[in-house]
């Protein structure tokens, strides 16, 4: 790795990704990256217990397991103690929760809506989901990432199972205004009644500008592609990409090769096991013209890879909850925020580093020669996901 290289020369300009997005940065916030998921809800739990006005929830996947019920319990507790509590889960995401467990926490005073149901009139309606991870508390702090409400992200409390790898953000001062205001747009979509909350922050004199990429609406999508290849473009040093489900459009693909044809240290973490298997063949069929052209490529080890990050030039950093695949990119309301601060993005860096070795890297000589067999699945699924 050229160490000495990595956080030297590139810098993205403000102005350029508030012009690509249509919106600005907030400045002055505080941000935590979370690494583990034990940190992470451990962080959210803390958080909502301390919330005195509102608590904002909105998650692809709410399940009524030990993790889900515990936060559905303290979720209940607030809400008796007059603290308004709003929960938007996405119906296809969400599908196995029972209806017992919404049931209860209406009981209790939470206002629940549910994005995308299924509908007979429209059944192709249905691929689209709302894939947003976004916990919002009295307007002041916030969370987002790659993670859902469930066991294989927090922990099982009685299962001897594997925990998944996921990157969570935890960020406090303004943004967290900012992030409400989205929530509340999509609360209003859903038919959810109008939210009122007045925030107040307290200066930060050192804090680090946050803008939000979130995916709304395909306008907002093609802004979230057109940032994301703005940013593979410009990057000049490094590019350090991880993300759980890779199959990438051919104006991204052209980009990354074209990247590390330039010169740029360009490293893929991916997945080595997956809980979506057609999906991880059907990437794995980019990978030899992807190790041709230079970039390195590594498969996750021990653990079902889930994060979303991306840290170009170790100044610029994306995290979230949208994949590098078509489903996110084209069909998918997606929560993101991207952070120009070169102290958050080195965490990023090391974080990425650490990952990496736990990985295996993949060789170019042994790939061309894996089984043939493998090769028929990733072509198969590769020409089937791309018809869905």
């Amino acid at each position: 790795m050229r160490n000495s290289s990595i956080f030297s020369s590139s810098i993205f300009e403000k102005s350029i990704i508030e012009n690509i997005l249509g919106i600005h940065f907030t400045d002055n916030n505080k941000v935590k990256l979370l690494e583990s998921g034990r940190e992470t809800f451990q962080k959210i739990l803390d958080s909502v217990s301390s919330a005195r006005e509102i608590i904002c929830i909105e998650f692809y996947i709410f399940k009524d397991d030990d993790t889900g019920k515990k936060l559905a319990d303290l979720l209940k507790v607030k809400a008796k103690q007059g603290v308004r509590v709003y929960l938007l889960y996405d119906h296809f995401g969400s599908f196995l929760t029972s209806r017992g467990f919404w049931s209860d926490l209406k009981k209790a005073g939470v206002n629940i809506r549910v994005s995308h149901p299924f509908k007979w009139s429209a059944p192709r309606g249905y691929i689209y989901r709302n894939h947003k991870k976004l916990l919002v508390i009295d307007g002041k702090k916030a969370f987002t990432g790659g993670f859902n409400i469930a066991d294989e992200y927090h922990g099982y409390f009685k299962k001897r199972k594997t925990l998944w790898r996921d990157t969570g953000i935890y960020l406090e001062g303004p943004i967290a205004s900012t992030l409400l205001n989205i929530f509340r747009k999509s609360w209003a979509t859903w038919k959810g009644e109008s939210i009122n909350c007045d925030v107040e922050h307290e200066a930060l004199n050192h804090g680090v500008p946050v803008i939000p990429i979130f995916a709304n609406s395909g306008r907002a999508r093609r802004k979230m592609r057109k940032l994301l290849i703005y940013s593979i473009k410009n990057a000049k040093e490094s590019i350090f990409l991880t993300t759980a489900y890779f199959i990438p459009g051919k104006r991204i693909l052209r980009a990354l090769i074209h990247a590390a044809r330039r010169g740029v240290t360009l490293r893929l973490l991916l997945p080595g096991k997956s809980d979506v298997m057609p999906v991880l063949y059907a990437g794995r069929s980019y990978y030899t013209r992807l190790l041709k052209a230079g970039i390195e490529i590594y498969n996750y080890q021990g653990a079902v890879l889930h994060a979303k990050t991306t840290v170009f030039d170790g100044c610029w950093s994306i995290i979230g909850s949208a994949n590098l695949d078509f489903q996110s990119l084209r069909r998918n309301e997606e929560s993101n925020v991207g952070i120009l601060d070169r102290d958050f993005s080195r965490q990023m860096v090391e974080l990425f580093q650490r990952d990496i070795r736990n990985s295996l890297r993949i060789d170019t000589g042994a790939w061309v020669k894996r089984p043939f067999y493998q090769k028929v699945l990733e072509k198969f699924f590769y020409l089937i996901i791309k018809k869905l």
